[in-house]
């Protein structure tokens, strides 16, 4: 890897998660390894993480519309509000193929800590196991399931905001779109963490242009091909499963987009955040520059992921005010 035009800050992790976690062409021989690996990383990253003393938590369940119990992680702060509470609800990351609700752990607590709301994030099934519109149901259910039992986990139901990194940013974009169609609740705000929304980026690199570090355009092809269950690029992609595809952005929540310069999802995310712009929604794009894809989680102390970080955190902050 060439490492001349990464932030120097993010060398170390970028190290560390090619040791543990070489992402690339074996997702597709080898999953179940792949899948060993990023719950090992992600172990190890958590390792220091402990519950903050002004939070619970609590592991909330139901029975989905196709009989699939869908499980989510709860964070809430330990001292009763007066009145209900603002919902963060989180998609995790992991290319539709890996990963789960815990890695977020601490995300979430430090939402429900620091800004004195209710963070959910949502154990979606992962793909090829389940395609498209599995996962996706599971998130839209999963909303839907404390929208209509908001009083039962002191929710306001007024104030909620989706958000997810990577995947789950793609799942979350998906996510906005259908709740503005279907409208059981109207969201006030969307964080897409550089999110996989295209299906049709998947050609090759030229050779000139050198794979992208972390996520590579063979992990993304094989992403894709799992979550949607067919070859990606086909002109009959639905927008809630990459929502690049929807033809109609207008009336979606304002929305914060931060991306690495050098992300595979570059093109994709500032194309998304142009449209949204240009379909009269309020969006605040950052492009970070020396950054790879998920450089805000493995390298947290970096001062670019820092930054980010904070925004994301005063981003949701104003939206849940």
């Amino acid at each position: 890897m060439d490492f001349s035009r990464i932030d120097p800050e993010l060398h170390d992790g970028l190290k560390m998660l090619q040791a543990t976690m070489p992402l690339g062409a074996n997702l597709s021989t080898d999953l179940a390894a792949s899948r060993a690996a990023a719950s090992a990383r992600n172990g190890m990253m958590m390792a220091d993480f402990t519950l903050p003393d002004d939070v619970v938590q609590e592991v909330v369940r139901f029975t989905g519309s196709d009989g699939h119990q869908i499980e989510m992680r709860m964070m809430r702060p330990k001292q009763p509000a007066s009145k209900p509470m603002a919902l963060f609800y989180w998609m995790h990351g992991g290319g539709y193929i890996l990963g789960s609700a815990q890695q977020d752990d601490p995300l979430m607590a430090r939402f429900a800590s620091q800004l004195g709301c209710v963070a959910v994030s949502v154990d979606y099934r992962l793909s090829p196991e389940t395609a498209f519109p599995g996962p996706h149901n599971d998130c839209y259910e999963g909303l839907v399931h404390l929208i209509d039992n908001a009083a039962h986990y002191h929710i306001d139901s007024q104030r909620i905001a989706i958000g997810g990194a990577s995947a789950g940013g793609g799942l979350a974009a998906g996510l906005a779109l259908r709740v503005r169609d279907e409208a059981p609740a109207k969201l006030v705000g969307q964080v897409l963490l550089y999110p996989m929304i295209d299906d049709r980026n998947i050609a090759q690199p030229s050779p000139t242009h050198e794979n992208t570090a972390v996520w590579s355009r063979e992990g993304n092809l094989f992403g894709w091909t799992s979550y949607l269950g067919k070859t990606p690029g086909g002109d009959d992609v639905p927008a809630y499963a990459a929502a690049a595809r929807a033809e109609d952005l207008s009336g979606l929540p304002p929305t914060y987009l931060p991306v690495g310069e050098l992300d595979l999802f570059l093109d994709e995310d500032i194309d998304y955040a142009q449209r949204l712009l240009k379909a009269g929604n309020a969006c605040e794009l950052h492009v970070f520059p020396g950054a790879v894809h998920g450089f805000n989680g493995f390298m947290p102390n970096a001062r670019i992921s820092q930054i980010c970080n904070q925004e994301i955190a005063s981003f949701v902050a104003r939206v849940l005010a």
